[in-house]
């Protein structure tokens, strides 16, 4: 089929036409006219530029690969040479180019995007760590789709470094409990041992020594600041052996105290639990009605009857939540269900409603991997590892808690517990954590040591709790003792599955032929799956069994879960303990659910209302009038919860009074961002260390500019902090723990440099052939067809003048 480029100009063709006709019919050579015609006509048709679209196969013998060599700072914990004899080892067997990343920063991210082509593969040497433009995983998307396979290569690391960054809210609350954390990273995954110092406005408050067993560890610090204003936290860290850079040792962070924020506490239970953490955390109001919001952060409504408010509180509410403020909404005996919620234009407001919520029911599932060297001596590891995605997957697993085990000669918690799948985040960062396991480098398969943390994760739990077991089934060493465990483990109600992905080991089998697997499953009554090499299974998991309506559950106390441990409300709080009643309520569709009884009863329920947000809690205050449902959730760390939802619904505790700036620490060689409020009238003008920044109108009393703040340390603008730490490129070391995930996830495959040599160009050999689908001119053939038949017009029109000539020097002959 023919297209066309600029199809516009065959409207040429028109004038063309109405010429020929008018020249026609003035008498002028008909055959002259339409010859001519043609001619022009067929130049205008190449003037369109028409072309065809040709598929193309694009040939792998020699795959053209475009090899992309970080050399920034951060390489240099590497072998240097990695990068020059690849590309040697490749120029000399197919078309290879080389491009260099180099300086303090790595735009890894940008240069897949600008070098993939869709007929070419990339192969990257780098530790993996891209800190500025494109991200990482969004390039090799992008590399994905326009079928280009990126490789990565791990050079071999030379030298340890250790780096230390503190991460933390920029606004404190005066005299609040304020936690950040220290996080340290290093190159090495072996055990190091480090001091860390770390000073408050220079003043020494903590020194003392950390073990890091792996790449990394988080330390969670608390203080409290008793004095508003600027603040800063400083921490030193000095390793106790090889530390390669010394500039990421030292970190700065800067906090600006404000205020206890203002809120309003309508209630008429002055003494409860509740009301003696709002009292003490903030600037805490308290009435029987709703009074003046203007300076107010946050209302809680505690325990309040419907008819407690009028229609007109209830539109004050909605517009001072609308505006960007926030509500809490406490249960009891006196609200939710009893205090008629339901129906009503309050309801409107909540992220709940007042009426029973259906059974959930519960199901608790345990992934127990095999990750002995026998599962990367018979290829079964990637398979194992792909049946556990799988088995996430499963329908019969949204909304159960999943938690992940490996074993080989001890069993090791890769999830950190259990974690809820309703959440998909929670679903992707389970799956990343299972596509990034390692095989073990012990020869022992102790399947008994991983059924043991099962137990200790499924020994106190209610609902349908399963373990899945998959491996390659060579578990005769430990048997007996993996068999004493599983049969305690069914004994106390839980069930078993096995995936047995088979190989070519003798030892997945007994002397009678039957696999150790299915033996095992036979002997406790579990069930038994064999699957081939890159099988993946597909488990009908038994439906959860409805409790009776009609039978009255009577629970002495219903403990409480995190159902979404990531929300900013939760994820720093450690929740233990029981609550002994409930509003029965139900959440609305777009609402969060971050606390739920152990019978899946929604505690704490919150969602965005406008600019604002509102947090429904369904139990009480924790004094309840004599009912004492929640006295757990407001002692010992449980009181945290409710700082941590009050802080959440306030978002920003700053005064809205007269210039407001805000702006985070920074990196050294990336500009600070500046937001500059005005609630007062006035002109406004900020200065960095005597010189005036300019400022950009972005909105509504509000300004805003990008300012490179200059060295590393503690800077100020207009008393204001901002803290510039080392360069970005320094705090992430050694290889990035995602990009082998990322890469296979793309398609590619990461080596190390041996590999690379060895394997790298017979895989890129090996890639399926891509169709490339190529535009082809045609405007050639009209502009030598226009050529021909003129030419042909000419000489036709020359042989007839030519033969003419000739006919009348003959009769002129003839006559003389």
């Amino acid at each position: 089929m023919m297209n066309l480029q600029q199809p516009e100009m065959l409207w040429f063709l028109v004038p063309l036409l109405a010429a020929g006709i008018y020249l026609i019919r003035k008498g002028a050579k008909k055959g002259l006219i339409i010859s001519r015609m043609v001619v022009i006509a067929l130049l205008i048709i190449a003037l369109a530029s028409p072309y065809n679209v040709v598929s193309k196969t694009s040939s792998s013998e020699n795959p053209d690969i475009v090899l992309i060599s970080d050399e920034t700072a951060s390489m240099e914990l590497f072998e240097k040479q990695t990068a020059t004899e690849l590309y040697e080892s490749l120029a000399a067997n197919t078309p290879t180019s080389i491009v260099k990343l180099t300086g303090e920063s790595t735009a890894l991210g940008d240069a897949i995007v600008q070098y993939a082509r869709g007929d070419n593969q990339i192969v990257i040497v780098s530790d993996g760590n891209n800190n500025q433009g494109q991200s990482l995983d969004k390039a090799l998307e992008f590399a994905k789709e326009t079928g280009t396979t990126v490789y990565s290569v791990i050079p071999e690391l030379q030298v340890n470094d250790v780096s230390l960054y503190i991460r933390g809210e920029k606004t404190v609350v005066l005299n609040n409990e304020y936690q950040f954390d220290l996080i340290l990273q290093q190159a090495r995954d072996s055990p190091i041992s480090c001091q860390i110092e770390m000073y408050v406005d220079d003043q020494l408050v903590r020194s003392r020594s950390y073990d890091l067993e792996d790449r990394s560890r988080t330390i969670p610090v608390t203080y409290t600041f008793n004095s508003l204003g600027a603040h800063t936290i400083t921490a030193r860290i000095k390793a106790a052996e090889e530390d390669k850079f010394l500039i990421n040792n030292d970190f700065y962070k800067t906090v600006y105290v404000v205020p206890k924020p203002k809120i309003q506490l309508i209630s008429d239970d002055t003494a409860s639990p509740l009301a003696n953490v709002l009292l003490n955390l903030y600037d805490t109001s308290i009435s029987m009605e709703l009074s003046e919001l203007d300076n107010k952060k946050a209302v809680v409504l505690d325990n309040r009857r419907i008819d407690s408010l009028s229609e007109s509180d209830i539109q004050k509410l909605k517009d001072y939540v609308s505006s960007g403020n926030g509500l809490y909404v406490v249960g009891g005996d006196n609200s939710y269900e009893y205090g008629n919620y339901l129906g009503s234009s309050l309801e409107q407001l909540l992220p709940v409603y007042s009426k029973a919520s259906e059974w959930k029911g519960g199901r608790n599932v345990v992934l127990v991997l095999d990750v002995s060297m026998s599962t990367s001596a018979h290829g079964t590891h990637g398979d194992i590892l792909g049946n556990a995605i799988a088995v996430l997957r499963n329908e019969g697993l949204r909304g159960a808690n999943v938690g992940v085990i490996v074993f080989g000669t001890e069993g090791l918690d890769v999830s950190g517990g259990l974690v809820y799948m309703g959440i998909p985040s929670n679903v992707n960062r389970l799956e990343e954590q299972i596509a990034s396991i390692k095989p073990a480098i012990t020869s022992t398969t102790s399947l008994d040591q991983g059924l043991n943390i099962a137990w200790e994760w499924l020994a106190e739990g209610e609902g349908e709790l399963d373990v899945v077991i998959i491996s390659d089934g060579g578990i005769e060493q430990r048997y007996a003792d993996s068999l004493k465990v599983a049969s305690a483990l069914t004994d106390a109600g839980v069930k078993l599955y096995y995936i047995h992905v088979r190989s070519s080991a003798p030892s997945q089998y007994d002397r009678s032929g039957t696999a150790f697997a299915q033996k095992l499953m036979d002997e406790v009554g579990g069930k038994y799956f064999p699957v081939e090499k890159e099988e993946r299974v597909n488990i009908i998991f038994d439906e959860l069994q409805q409790p009776d309506t009609n039978e009255s559950i009577d629970y002495s106390a219903f403990t409480l879960i995190k159902y979404n441990p990531t929300h900013f409300i939760t994820r720093n709080v450690n929740l233990s303990g029981n609550i002994t009643g409930y509003n029965d309520v139900t959440p609305k569709p777009g609402a969060d659910r971050l606390i739920l009884t152990s019978t899946g009863k929604p505690v704490l329920t919150v969602w965005r209302y406008g600019l604002g947000r509102v947090a429904a809690l369904s139990t009480d205050n924790g004094r309840g009038y004599g009912n004492m449902w929640s006295t757990q959730m407001y002692s010992g760390n449980n009181s945290k919860l409710t700082s941590s939802t009050m802080n959440w619904l306030i978002g920003n505790p700053q005064v809205e009074e007269g210039a407001v700036l805000e702006a985070e620490d920074t990196w050294f060689g990336t500009p600070a961002q500046l937001k500059l409020t005005m609630y007062d009238e006035g002109i406004p003008a900020i200065e960095l260390e005597g010189k005036p920044i300019d400022l950009s109108l972005t909105g509504k009393n509000t300004y805003e500019a990008t300012v490179d703040v200059g060295q590393v340390g503690v800077h100020y603008i207009s008393g204001y902090p901002i803290a510039v730490n080392y360069a970005l490129e320094y705090r992430d070391v050694g290889i990035n723990p995602d990009l082998e995930m990322l890469i296979k996830a793309s398609g590619g495959k990461t080596y190390t440099k041996s590999e690379a040599q060895a394997l790298l160009l017979r895989d890129a050999r090996e890639k399926p052939q891509k169709p490339i689908r190529e535009n082809v001119s045609q405007k050639m053939y009209f502009i030598l067809a226009a050529l021909i038949l003129f030419l042909l017009e000419v000489i036709i029109r020359r042989l007839r003048e030519i033969k003419e000539m000739k006919e009348q020097e003959k009769r002129i002959q003839g006559i003389v």
